[in-house]
């Protein structure tokens, strides 16, 4: 229950930033939007909580089995950061790249807005769509499983931040870690940003792997916000399942065990129709 508590203790800070957001840059909000974006938050909170509730007996008994007896100190704790913080880079460009895992992401990138509140947006179906999945190694090398849920909730709460657009370069910063600049790019569905910049906080490792592109609006133009196929809702549980129905229905009419395959773990399609 580590990442509920954290974020819920951070909740403040993060209404805080809104607040301030909203009243000085109003023309970046979307009043219909940013309440989806709430009531996407609650749904995404109460199945995550619902789900470490289920697989947290399964996850200590994993942990019987760890290589390493680690315990905490600020080395250890700084290397679950960084393991952390690259499993989360591989979760992040997987769920890009294999179907199965966009139809639960895609619901982050669905708003045609970027500020504060679009972090809210995540969805209910992460733990269906199997993310936790991506921790587990910690738990095998042998952290314990509260520890790597805590280190999450940090690497989440951190990524509140990137999400605005009054924030511009931060020179030496944008070396090192992940900031509003590189994550606009992210969020951005122009074609030199597609599928890049998919750090939580370091952005080495996209300059290491190659999925690294620098904001630039002078050779690409503004950034723009959103999905390929904009599905053009504020309904929480449309943008919540509308990919879901999209996944079923093509894997039902694909032919053959291969083409189901690839309708599931390859590069995801649009639900909206071009």
């Amino acid at each position: 229950m580590s990442i509920e508590i954290i974020l819920l203790a951070l909740s403040p800070i993060f209404l805080t930033f809104i607040v301030y957001e909203f009243i000085k840059h109003r023309k970046l909000y979307d009043i219909k939007d940013s309440l989806s974006n709430t009531a996407l938050a609650l749904l995404h909170q109460g199945s995550d909580a619902l789900s470490l509730i289920v697989l947290m007996p399964f996850f200590y008994w994993l942990h019987q089995f760890a290589v390493f007896e680690i315990s905490l100190n600020f080395a250890t704790i700084f290397i679950a950061f960084l393991l952390q913080d690259f499993l989360y880079y591989w979760f992040h460009k997987a769920s890009h790249h294999i179907h199965w895992l966009w139809a639960a992401h895609v619901v982050h990138h669905s708003s045609t807005h970027m500020n504060f509140s679009t972090a809210f947006r995540q969805s209910l179906m992460y733990p269906l769509a199997g993310m936790w999945i991506f921790w587990m190694p910690m738990i095998i090398i042998g952290f314990d499983p509260i520890t790597v849920f805590t280190v999450v909730a940090l690497n989440l709460a951190y990524q509140f931040f990137v999400h605005t657009q009054i924030v511009h370069k931060l020179g030496w910063f944008e070396k090192i870690f992940n900031t509003p600049s590189h994550h606009r790019v992210h969020h951005s569905t122009n074609k030199a940003y597609l599928d890049r910049n998919f750090a939580g906080v370091l952005i080495i490792w996209d300059k290491m792997f190659g999925t690294y592109v620098e904001e630039n609006t002078e050779k690409n133009g503004p950034c723009r916000y959103g999905i390929v196929g904009q599905i053009k809702s504020n309904n929480p549980f449309y943008i919540s399942f509308h990919q879901w129905v999209y996944l079923f229905k093509k894997t039902v009419d694909a032919k053959g065990l291969k083409a189901k395959y690839r309708v599931l773990f390859t590069y995801p399609t649009s639900s909206v129709e071009k």
